[in-house]
């Protein structure tokens, strides 16, 4: 049985963030509504000049994630740390990690916090989305961008690329990352959840934010502002869930996409992907105003299959760390 509804749009007033004056912004180019940028538009000595004096944060929430780890984090620290001055702040947020990710984040040189430790008064159970709140919260950067720790062959474009729109031009809040992504070997076949589930959620519900080429990529980045304004959906409804909630509140036209080359990383067996097509289902029905007064303590929902145990995949939210008053103390 689904939860009583809640109007479409009541949780999310709107309002707009930063001047909207460009700063000199790349060969960002309109595209059927979306303004969309390529990572190679934003050399790394670019990007660094362009932050006038603004700190930044780059996170990556990892669970069980060592063999893929120690290799981004080491290109970031040195690519864009050490030789070009572009990140100043490196996190991995460990959401019960059970094997090294985080002494090998560590070595690599990365802060490493554990997730569980973070605002523990607000739950400790995992979730990629949990992962994403608590480092908005420890961070101190004016931009942080998200990257997953699963990708293999990190190239620090995906930095740059996020990062690029948000530093050359004032009316950018929000950048999302596309690119290929093969599947053994075979080009443009990856994204399975974004086009068997995601993509015909937002034609149905939100056909708006149809012009974003890969709405559950993991790699995006925004203002701190804006993070702090929104709430965030535990597990993999997160990313979608930034989305809808950012649009809503400070507007589309705020938004931005950046083509991030090719992403290869640790694909999953069919039958992993169900439980996030299901996170990703609660997600849109909630937002969408069909199921959307999810109790304090989450919704559940069994995924069934015939003949073995329902796997329960919970929806729970995470306030704005606007209105979290121990982030204001810190803030």
């Amino acid at each position: 049985m689904l939860p009583p509804g809640r109007p479409p749009g009541t949780s999310i007033p709107s309002g707009p963030v930063g001047s909207g004056a460009p700063t000199g912004g790349g060969r960002g180019r309109m595209t059927a509504g979306m303004r969309r940028y390529h990572y190679q538009d934003f050399p790394a000595a670019r990007v660094a000049a362009a932050k006038r004096g603004r700190r930044v944060s780059v996170c990556l929430p990892a669970r069980d994630e060592a063999e893929t780890i120690g290799p981004i984090v080491e290109t970031i620290h040195r690519e864009l740390m050490v030789r070009h001055p572009v990140v100043d702040e490196l996190v991995v947020i460990d959401d019960g990690s059970s094997d090294d990710t985080a002494a090998v984040a560590a070595a690599a040189g990365a802060t490493v916090v554990t997730a569980a430790g973070v605002l523990p008064e607000y739950g400790t159970e995992h979730g990629k989305g949990q992962a994403m709140w608590r480092a908005v919260h420890v961070t101190t950067g004016d931009l942080v961008a998200f990257c997953d720790a699963d990708i293999r062959q990190f190239d620090p474009g995906f930095v740059l690329g996020l990062l690029g729109p948000l530093v050359t031009r004032d009316d950018v809040t929000f950048v999302k990352g596309y690119y290929d992504r093969p599947i053994e070997g075979r080009p443009g076949e990856g994204g399975r959840v974004t086009e068997l589930m995601a993509r015909p959620l937002i034609s149905v519900f939100f056909p708006d934010l149809a012009v974003f080429s890969q709405p559950l990529a993991g790699e995006c980045a925004a203002r701190r502002e804006v993070l702090e304004a929104i709430p965030f959906v535990g597990g993999y409804g997160v990313d979608l869930g930034l989305l809808i909630d950012i649009s809503e509140r400070f507007g589309i036209g705020g938004c931005a996409e950046c083509d991030l080359g090719q992403r290869v990383h640790r694909n999953r067996p069919l039958a992993e992907l169900s439980g996030q097509a299901l996170a990703v289902l609660q997600l849109g029905l909630s937002r969408a105003g069909v199921a959307a007064a999810v109790p304090a303590f989450g919704w559940t929902i069994g995924l069934l299959r015939p003949g073995a145990d329902a796997v329960p995949v919970t929806f729970v939210e995470r306030p704005a760390l606007s209105e979290v008053p121990a982030h204001r103390k810190t803030a």
